[in-house]
């Protein structure tokens, strides 16, 4: 049985986040896979799967992680009261 997880981040820093993290999409382990991917302008789309709920967990927390720091270091290099 495969297990999956599907997040959708609606943010006008998209397209930037997607460019941040999908050079770590191939280095996953042997029971996850992970694709990102952007739904539209100012969407991205994180989809885990797994096969079995403790890899699931394990992906999830590596990938939040990342888009999570991503979020962090784009705030700091481009403050929200500055336009890109």
């Amino acid at each position: 049985m495969t297990h999956t997880a599907v997040f959708r981040f609606a943010t006008p820093d998209a397209r930037a986040l997607y460019l941040s993290v999908r050079q770590e999409m191939g280095d996953v382990g042997d029971r996850s896979s992970v694709r990102v991917m952007l739904a539209d302008d100012d969407t991205l789309v994180l989809e885990v799967s797994a096969t079995d709920i403790p890899a699931l967990r394990a992906a999830l927390n590596t990938w939040l992680r990342l888009i999570t720091i991503a979020v962090e270091m784009r705030e700091l290099a481009v403050p929200s009261d500055v336009s890109p």
